[in-house]
């Protein structure tokens, strides 16, 4: 079964190869996007920045938390709350929901499924026996080319960059678009993990390379913006086409 909806203001596609019900996983997303959506002035996150939360959901807490955790062991280059901006958590939200998403998923009995949330994207299993899922990495100033294409059992992947939405990610410690970067891509076991280091480290610019390497469990592959290509070396692994 594939299928795809515009969902928290991205397409977020499906592909399962089990018998499962794709539906609750959508009205999760929807759920997300009402709870956490910025753009939303009823929304709790909108409510909580507006200091009118006294007490905040499970969910709104468990985000907080790896906000926290990851403004800590960045020295605050990834924040939720720039200076001058409104609390965002934009950057925790998507990994975090989708992985919920595919987590739900399996819960429902799939083990062969990719989730496709804007690019970024949970793989489960294999989408036939011997072969893998296949994940581009798309140029940052080319978008027909490729800079690469992994394939991926069990993992997820994630890119931040500013090719879809301009320089939307910050650096905390000034407020200003981070430089230095084009795109950051992290492989991981989930995607919060890939989604917040990846996002963090653009957010450090050039230090980042070295920092989202060090993460335990990830992966990287990164163009700077000179249109050098870093990657770790365990990656090799897991190339099937390099054409960076």
């Amino acid at each position: 079964m594939r299928h795809v909806e515009q969902v928290m203001g991205m397409p977020v596609s499906v592909d399962v190869r089990d018998p499962v019900d794709i539906a609750p996983l959508y009205a999760g997303l929807r759920r997300v996007d009402a709870r956490f959506s910025p753009f939303r002035p009823d929304s709790e996150v909108s409510r909580y920045g507006r200091g009118e939360v006294a007490d905040v959901s499970a969910e709104l807490a468990e985000v907080l938390g790896i906000c926290r955790h990851y403004e800590r062991i960045s020295d605050g280059a990834f924040t939720a709350t720039p200076p001058g901006r409104s609390f965002d958590p934009c950057g925790v939200v998507k990994g975090w929901a989708v992985q919920r998403a595919a987590d739900q998923l399996r819960n429902s009995g799939a083990t062969r499924f990719c989730v496709n949330a804007g690019g970024d994207v949970v793989a489960a299993g294999e989408p036939e026996p011997g072969r893998p899922w296949l994940v581009g990495i798309r140029h940052p100033q080319q978008a027909d080319r490729m800079c690469a294409v992994l394939g991926v059992r069990d993992l997820a992947v994630a890119t931040s960059a500013t090719y879809e939405r301009g320089e939307h990610i910050l650096d905390g410690r000034t407020g200003l678009p981070a430089r230095g970067l084009l795109s950051v891509t992290v492989v991981a076991a989930d995607l919060t993990t890939a989604d917040c280091v990846a996002t963090t480290a653009f957010a450090m610019g050039r230090d980042g390379i070295a920092w989202a390497d060090a993460q335990p469990g990830c992966l990287v592959f990164v163009v700077d913006a000179d249109l050098v290509v870093h990657r770790s070396a365990a990656l090799d692994a897991y190339l099937v086409a390099d054409v960076s």
